[in-house]
């Protein structure tokens, strides 16, 4: 079986994220694609995400009909600050013998031996490196195996998002319909 985990605060979630999901279920031939929100990113331990239920509603709408798609909410639920190596040893222990892919952010790739318990994330995953339009491939460290999604990129990110809501600006070819409709009913990222 192989497994794709998509890691990430999905603050909000948008069509980058998805389109990156598609490409991951196609190039790599994934049995499953596990969205995984974190509760508390290590690598913006100042930064407070939207509220977790808020987040995991966005997804919800976002990746309604997505069948071969689907959340898991354990980071959010063990609190805290969510490290990667956790929720792969619950992927290891749950699949048994499956492949796991895990889907990484160029911008993340050289901060990879860092990560707490490194060399054995290395040993258990497959790191799937999702560069940024006009950014070249990151090479991934030694002893870290990989490759890189050709995917479809497109240039809006969170942040991106998140200012335009607070600029006023439409959002809504950028994060989907439903999902831009539930962030300004609920009045997020002012």
């Amino acid at each position: 079986m192989r497994l794709g985990l998509f890691g990430g605060s999905f603050d909000p979630i948008h069509l980058g994220h998805l389109l990156v999901a598609q490409s991951a279920r196609e190039e790599l031939r994934l049995g499953r694609l596990f969205f995984i929100p974190a509760a508390q990113s290590p690598f913006k331990p100042d930064s407070a995400p939207a509220p977790a239920p808020q987040r995991l509603r966005l997804l919800r709408l976002a990746l309604a009909g997505q069948t071969d798609c689907e959340i898991d909410d354990q980071e959010i639920n063990r609190g805290g600050v969510s490290y990667t190596i956790d929720t792969v040893r619950d992927y290891a222990g749950r699949f048994p013998g499956a492949q796991l892919f895990y889907l990484i952010g160029a911008d993340h790739v050289a901060e990879l031996p860092k990560w707490r318990d490194a060399d054995e994330l290395a040993r258990r995953v497959e790191f799937v490196v999702i560069s940024r339009p006009g950014e070249g491939a990151a090479p991934l460290p030694a002893s870290f195996r990989g490759r890189a999604l050709a995917g479809f990129p497109l240039g809006v990110s969170s942040s991106h998002i998140r200012e335009r809501v607070r600029a006023g600006l439409p959002i809504d070819l950028l994060a989907g319909p439903a999902v831009a409709e539930a962030i300004r009913n609920n009045r997020l990222y002012l």
